[in-house]
């Protein structure tokens, strides 16, 4: 934690982190008065908030689907192959989504040509990257996510079931009046976890996906304190946006951490 010091003082490396001259809120106040701020934390609260709201409902819908299979042959098949894509490196994903979107030679628009429409250049158009980001996110992590739901789904007294099914509830019926209220604390548990990075949205992707064509709707904080901090040398620069990610992202886990303990009873303390 004593790195943390960093951000508020003018780190030199050469006279050393103790010998460097504190400076306060100095970088603080610059990175709020750079004209880069403002589109940096846009970029990065949407792209967090995106993936919330498709990516974690995703594998609990999946697992929902996934428990009403009954041929175990056809279950463990899909659930193999769902969680394949967790495994799969960054740099593999990447390379994936470029040879899929590829404007020379990408399958999907092999496929728009195909049916009379003009290429589409996703790669180098602003608006298409946060659906990029979100949508090969939830195709790597739905199936991995799963797991806690199918583990929690399984612990389900299955006489409460055969209750319902006794007074006439049908599938849909059962999810929604036993398998979903049961399962609430694990939702719930998983929901806080989540919330605690909204700002932390991954640098490797990002990176890797980004270009200067697209770089208004790509520049996030941690690709800006890269290039701030480790590319441009201004470590206390880069530490102070850092920390400032950091605070956020506690603030919105204590805040729902809150809300969470007030409206059930479920929570992290």
């Amino acid at each position: 934690m004593w790195g943390v010091l960093i951000a508020f003082k003018d780190f030199k490396a050469f006279i050393g982190f103790i010998d460097s001259k504190w400076v306060g809120l100095k970088y603080f106040k610059l990175f709020f008065k750079s004209p880069d701020a403002l589109t940096v934390i846009r970029n990065t609260f949407l792209i967090g908030a995106y993936s919330i709201v498709w990516g974690f409902p995703m594998p609990l819908i999946f697992a929902l689907v996934l428990n009403e299979v009954r041929n175990m042959k056809v279950k463990k098949l899909v659930q193999t192959v769902s969680y394949m894509p967790h495994f799969l490196s960054t740099v593999i994903v990447v390379g994936i989504i470029q040879l899929l979107l590829s404007s020379t030679n990408g399958i999907v628009n092999q496929v728009i040509t195909d049916l009379g429409f003009s290429k589409i250049n996703f790669l180098q158009k602003p608006g298409y990257f946060k659906t990029i980001y979100v949508a090969s996110g939830v195709w790597q992590g739905m199936g991995w996510g799963a797991i806690v739901y199918l583990a929690a789904i399984s612990g389900i007294d299955p006489q409460l079931y055969e209750a319902a099914v006794i007074d006439g509830a049908n599938k849909f019926v059962q999810i929604f009046k036993i398998t979903i209220p049961c399962i609430a604390p694990t939702i719930i548990t998983l929901l806080l976890l989540r919330m605690g990075s909204v700002l932390s949205v991954g640098f490797e992707k990002v990176y890797l996906l980004q270009n200067p064509t697209i770089l208004s709707a790509s520049d996030v904080i941690s690709t800006y304190v890269y290039r701030q901090g480790m590319a441009a040398g201004n470590f206390s620069y880069g530490t102070a946006v850092g920390l400032f990610n950091t605070v956020i992202n506690l603030f919105f886990i204590v805040v729902s951490n809150a809300l969470a303990k007030k409206y059930s009873e479920t929570s992290l303390w």
